[in-house]
């Protein structure tokens, strides 16, 4: 049976925890991923291990093996930029279509407080999935890089 686990400021993931979650995104991510350390810091953020807005980090789990993430940072904004912003969602890649990550969205847009942005690559297959929820791509994102 699937369960659910939040981690937020208030409960915490421990190292080992923290640390399969990390293996688990960096790997089911694959090509849309970050580097662990990157990971590691949305998390980081996500349950306030240093000054931040804060979020939180869910996970989907079966019998301690973990079968899909999500980290949500809050972003401190309102009105002009979503409260949130979805860092990382993943599933497991032997239980891709199963329904996983339509859960774990459903679940995670439920416990947010606020609107929710999301950034992904134009050729990510789970942009269906995005647009089923009600994601739009208003804008155009540009970066400088410094």
């Amino acid at each position: 049976m699937l369960k659910t686990k939040i981690f937020d400021a208030i409960n915490k993931p421990s190292v080992f925890e923290k640390r399969e979650i990390v293996d688990f995104l960096f790997e089911s991510l694959e090509q849309y991923g970050d580097p662990k350390k990157d990971i590691q810091r949305a998390i980081d953020y996500s349950v306030k291990e240093f000054g931040s807005f804060g979020g939180f980090t869910m996970i989907l789990a079966d019998d301690s093996k973990i079968k899909g993430a999500v980290v949500i940072n809050k972003t401190g904004m309102g009105g002009y930029i979503p409260e949130n912003i979805l860092v990382y969602i993943a599933t497991h890649g032997a239980h891709r279509g199963e329904g996983l990550g339509k859960k774990l969205m459903k679940k995670a847009i439920e416990y947010s407080k606020g609107d929710i942005a999301l950034h992904v690559e134009p050729n990510n297959p789970a942009i269906k999935l995005y647009e089923k929820f009600g994601f739009t791509n208003p804008y155009l994102e540009m970066r400088l890089k410094k």
